[in-house]
């Protein structure tokens, strides 16, 4: 569900076919997300975020913990995603947590020519990882686009893929988009965000698979609530999470900025 994603999303990215597990493996990949997720918060001036979403297609709470730092080296990005069933879902599943799945991202931009014509072009590396043991190591270049005062901003990004965990695609390349749009329509407070990803994905349907998380939030600041936001996500994809062509999913949630 995470949306500043330089990108992710996002991705065998937030957010598939899950297969969950309550073993050693589980609790191993949990702890590594968890220290990451510690490391990110320490950061000075990160921009850091909570968000929680009702999936209406999937019928499950979904939490997403994201954060963004820009430094002189470049930038980094991770996300974690947790899924939360409910008790007829974990009998269904055999698994005793309430917690029945996790996926995570981490992404780092190279940029060592800040100062030059170039400082928009940056080479690019992240790891996707589940703990349904499935992961991908990416590594390409990303590309930032503004207008004059940063308050519209896009990132195109292409990479080349490593599957970890499961048989290499025939097509080893992603496509990722992300924008950002402040106070759309005019409208202060009202944000318009997401992220759109192409991959590479050898599945009973085809070779690839496309995935795109609008997002559009309403800033709480007029009562005083600076930090919360309202808003939701519809999930559109393509061949994506064991479903043939098109599937839409709603999400209504909210945001807290850290």
């Amino acid at each position: 569900m995470a949306i500043l994603k330089p990108m992710a999303l996002i991705n065998d990215y937030r957010k598939f076919s899950i297969h969950f597990s309550n073993n050693l493996s589980f609790m191993k990949k949990s702890l590594l997300m968890v220290a990451l997720a510690t490391v990110c918060i320490l950061g000075a001036k990160a921009q850091t975020n909570l968000q929680m979403f009702y999936d209406f297609g999937r019928q499950y709470v979904t939490t997403t913990f994201e954060m963004f730092k820009g430094d002189k080296w470049g930038d980094t990005f991770f996300f974690i995603d947790h899924y939360y069933a409910d008790s007829d879902q974990r009998d269904l599943l055999g698994v005793g947590s309430a917690c029945n799945g996790s996926y995570f991202e981490i992404e780092r931009g190279l940029n060592f020519w800040q100062d030059t014509n170039l400082k928009d072009l940056s080479a690019h590396i992240e790891y996707d990882g589940a703990t349904w043991g499935t992961g991908v190591a990416s590594i390409g270049a990303k590309y930032f686009l503004h207008n004059a005062d940063f308050s519209n901003t896009y990132t195109l990004a292409l990479m080349w893929d490593k599957n970890i965990g499961c048989p290499q695609s025939t097509y080893p390349v992603k496509f990722s988009g992300v924008w950002g749009m402040q106070d759309l329509f005019g409208i202060g407070g009202c944000r318009f965000s997401g992220f759109i990803d192409v991959w590479g994905n050898d599945t009973q349907y085809g070779n690839w698979s496309v995935l795109t998380e609008p997002q559009l939030w309403f800033n709480m600041s007029c009562i005083g609530v600076e930090n919360l936001n309202l808003g939701g996500e519809v999930e559109l994809s393509y061949n994506f999470a064991g479903y043939e062509g098109f599937k839409c999913n709603p999400c209504l949630g909210f945001k807290w900025a850290f």
